[in-house]
């Protein structure tokens, strides 16, 4: 009997942006985070997560006290076509919640403080004159792309990977391309392919429930991280396989970098104490 295949959702929570047009400084501005995450859901039954939703959908969308909603109406391409947890109202991300706990998900994050990305790229615009960071934030979502699927999970499967579409375009092909580069340094180091092959798509969210999903858990973690709320990440963290923090502060040392990555598991979970405990660095920008 042939193994399933995984399925994964892969999304992104926050923005990369550091400067405006003009080269100034932007994080602490309105519309700006502090902290660009990128989230991965692996999906035990897609089409029964998928039927779920739409399920809900239907019936949010036939309820009196919530049809009447803007975000419900079907003009504003909002609810009434997909589940986005910035759009829709407190009554409808408590119905979704709740269908998500009750399926197969495990969700992993990577989580990059902006604040250590403005001084990474200062240090190396001193360094490289002719350096100028991307707008697009193509290079940074990469770099954490593949940290997060560098945690390989579980081995001997065929891998679906649904990318949701960054910006306009569909970057399928080098999304492929780096994932393989990820894949080849597994085997060389270990002497072992982790997986029996892995099928790279991208979708827009209202495409693939999965998505959906993954925003869901996203939206939770970004809530603990730029506002210090835990309660969503809390009601969630049972599905959590692992957030990755990559810039834990530590005091500032001649010769050492200023960050340090730490790992929130099943037994070391994310709250604001225990990221305090790691070292937390002042929030105020």
């Amino acid at each position: 009997m042939s193994e399933m295949p995984l399925h994964y959702f892969v999304d992104e929570a926050g923005d990369s942006t550091l400067f405006s047009r003009f080269g100034k400084e932007l994080l602490g501005e309105d519309g700006v985070s502090r902290f660009f995450i990128v989230g991965r859901l692996e999906v035990d039954d897609a089409e029964a997560l998928a039927a779920d939703l739409e399920s809900l959908r239907v019936e949010l969308l036939a309820d009196p006290l919530l049809n009447s909603v803007p975000s419900m109406q079907a003009a504003q391409q909002k609810t009434a076509r997909f589940f986005h947890a910035k759009d829709d109202v407190p009554e409808v991300r408590l119905h979704v919640f709740r269908v998500l706990r009750r399926h197969g998900v495990r969700f992993s994050a990577v989580v990059k403080d902006k604040l250590a990305l403005l001084e990474t790229v200062r240090t190396r615009q001193a360094a490289e004159p002719g350096y100028r960071y991307r707008a697009d934030g193509h290079e940074l979502y990469d770099s954490m792309m593949r940290a997060l699927f560098a945690r390989v999970g579980r081995f001997g499967h065929h891998r679906h990977i649904t990318f949701a579409v960054r910006g306009n375009k569909p970057r399928t092909h080098l999304l492929t391309e780096a994932l393989t580069e990820v894949e080849r340094e597994f085997e060389s180091q270990f002497g072992l392919a982790p997986h029996k092959g892995t099928t790279v798509r991208s979708a827009y969210p209202w495409e693939h429930a999965g998505l959906q999903a993954c925003d869901y858990f996203l939206w939770a973690l970004q809530r603990f991280y730029e506002r210090g709320e835990e309660r969503f990440l809390g009601a969630m963290w049972q599905q959590f396989v692992e957030v990755i923090d990559l810039d834990l502060p530590a005091p500032k040392q001649r010769g050492k970098p200023r960050g340090n990555t730490v790992i929130f598991n099943e037994e070391h979970p994310l709250t604001q104490e225990s990221r305090a405990g790691a070292g937390m660095r002042d929030r105020e920008i």
